[in-house]
């Protein structure tokens, strides 16, 4: 890569050493980072051969989930290295059991590039979504590693599309096929010379299909939520999402309210439980005792299977830098609420156009949705929507899968 990118990737290293002083996020990357080629060397040799996945964070893992899961029960001699950048994918998912090892991916710099790739040796690289790292692209082309990225999904204001983006678009021509969600991004790369893409859809449609299909049962979460005139769940809920919604609630004692908060300590739980005036119990102290309105889930990993007991979705970070996961609600044909940042997820353009999702960007917006979805023929029009559309988008993994590894 030229100068600018380099001593871009240098500057972000640098400053996040500094930022780790008062950073705890940024204290784990720096730690995690450290240890990855120590866990590369314990449990991968370089005639292993492995094929590299690479998500950003969480949500691009769980994009990535359905196409490693298939690769594992189909070719279970294959090793499988999964990396992360952030310490929100990695922190959750370090001892995922379904591949060889799984590590942060160092910074972009030409020599941890040189080191990463000529260490691990990969028969194959797989990125998810929107990771473009010019060092080690370059470097996996060096080597003859064919390289690809699922689930992409492209916008006319990114860097690719600027008259000064001439860098970033000769990224693009390292991978061998760009796997893209929609029509709209194949036009666009079309249009600047870029046509090593297919248009397969979204793999997030087939791992919440993946979700739905695996009961888990939550006795307490199904009596809480029976005992009201309809339940609501508020998923990866923000203090921004929840002044928006916590008034009609405390206005409205007969509907019952699942909060799980994206992130959480003892003072935000305890802040959260001040503002619910008809009363707050937290999912690990619940005693079957439905006296009280909101139920407030205290640990991770609960959110997609709470979805099957609830009427309503509210899904979080609209009124922060975008919205969260909409789709592990609408598989349970659940219609979908949200804040106004929600224009870079296809998912939600195209349920808000088809009226199984709804974007409010007040207060006032949000209860006028909610007392139209007090009609159950109104709510049971948008739910239908709202599952219809998920079913409609199933099938990327079997496309990606099919096209890079055959039949079997």
């Amino acid at each position: 890569m030229n100068l600018i990118y380099n001593t871009a990737m240098h500057l972000m290293s640098g400053l996040s050493g500094v930022g780790a002083i008062r950073s705890p996020k940024l204290r784990k990357m720096r730690a995690g980072q450290s240890e990855t080629f120590d866990i590369i060397g314990s449990r991968l040799r370089p005639c292993d051969r492995p094929i590299w996945i690479h998500a950003a964070s969480l949500g691009e893992f769980e994009q990535g989930r359905p196409l490693i899961e298939r690769l594992r029960r189909q070719h279970p001699d294959r090793k499988i290295l999964l990396t992360f950048f952030s310490p929100s994918g990695y922190e959750v998912r370090r001892n995922y059991p379904m591949v060889d090892a799984v590590c942060y991916l160092p910074f972009d710099t030409p020599s941890e590039a040189r080191r990463f790739v000529g260490r691990v040796n990969p028969s194959m690289a797989i990125f998810v979504k929107y990771e473009f790292w010019g060092n080690y692209l370059e470097q996996l082309h060096h080597h003859n590693v064919p390289t690809y990225i699922i689930s992409a999904i492209f916008r006319s204001g990114q860097i690719f599309f600027r008259p000064w983006g001439g860098m970033f678009r000769r990224m693009l021509g390292y991978f061998d096929t760009l796997y893209l969600q929609d029509e709209a991004s194949r036009e666009l790369l079309a249009g600047i010379g870029v046509n090593n893409t297919k248009v397969v859809g979204d793999t997030r449609f087939d791992r919440v299909t993946d979700i739905m299909n695996v009961v888990s049962e939550m006795p307490e979460v199904e009596l809480f939520s029976k005992s009201g005139s309809m339940c609501v769940i508020a998923g990866s809920s923000w203090p921004s999402d929840e002044a928006v919604y916590i008034p009609w609630f405390n206005s409205h004692p007969d509907v019952k309210l699942i909060i799980a908060p994206h992130e959480f300590d003892e003072a935000r739980l305890a802040a959260l439980g001040r503002r619910l005036t008809n009363g707050a119990v937290r999912l690990s102290s619940f005693d079957g005792d439905n006296s009280r309105q909101t139920l407030i889930v205290d640990c991770f990993g609960k959110l997609a299977a709470m979805y099957r007991y609830c009427d309503i979705a509210i899904v979080g970070g609209g009124f922060g830098t975008g919205i969260h996961n909409i789709n592990e609600a609408a598989v349970y044909d659940l219609p979908v609420i949200f804040g106004p940042r929600y224009s870079k997820f296809r998912e939600a353009v195209d349920l808000v156009e088809r009226r199984g999702a709804f974007s409010v960007d007040s207060r006032e917006a949000f209860e006028a949705v909610m007392d139209r979805m007090l009609d159950n023929s109104v709510r049971s029009v948008a739910a239908k929507t709202a599952g219809d559309y998920v079913r409609s988008m199933l099938g990327a993994t079997d496309a990606i899968y099919r096209d890079l590894f055959g039949k079997s």
